[in-house]
């Protein structure tokens, strides 16, 4: 009888550890298999396919965005002392990208979005120096 609740009581274990094991994702980060990031990178490329009627937020300076921008981007300056107060009239619980000029000043801005409680935040891969890169349309 002993042997018989041992047994049960390891089976509920590993039970337990394998439904909280975690996962791989497509890109090879590891995550618990409920979680998904609020803060991903999206490629220029598929990035371009969701153009339109999207929250596409430049986070340049204003002399950086009217040298060239993404069609349909709104400028919200990172350096501005209310940055996040302009950033946080957008709707935190529809997705959100944005992008800077190689990556580095949008992935501090996706941080502090998310941890305003924006839900999904794509940050372009590498910026606008990665759109040019791929012949994509800029608008002057």
């Amino acid at each position: 009888m002993k042997k018989l609740i041992n047994i049960s009581l390891i089976v509920a274990f590993i039970f337990t550890l394998t439904s909280c094991a975690q996962s791989k994702t497509k890109e090879g980060d590891t995550t618990t298999a409920q979680a998904k990031p609020a803060i991903e990178l999206i490629s220029p490329t598929d990035l371009n396919t969701k153009l339109g009627d999207i929250q596409l937020i430049d986070v340049r300076t204003p002399k950086e965005y009217t040298e060239g921008h993404i069609k349909d981007a709104n400028n919200i300056n990172f350096y501005d002392d209310d940055f996040m107060t302009q950033m946080s009239k957008l709707d935190k619980d529809k997705i959100l990208y944005i992008y800077c000029r190689s990556g580095n000043r949008s992935g501090k801005a996706a941080k502090q979005l998310e941890a305003a409680g924006f839900t999904k935040v794509y940050d372009l891969q590498g910026g606008m120096k990665n759109w040019n890169k791929n012949n994509l349309e800029v608008i002057k």
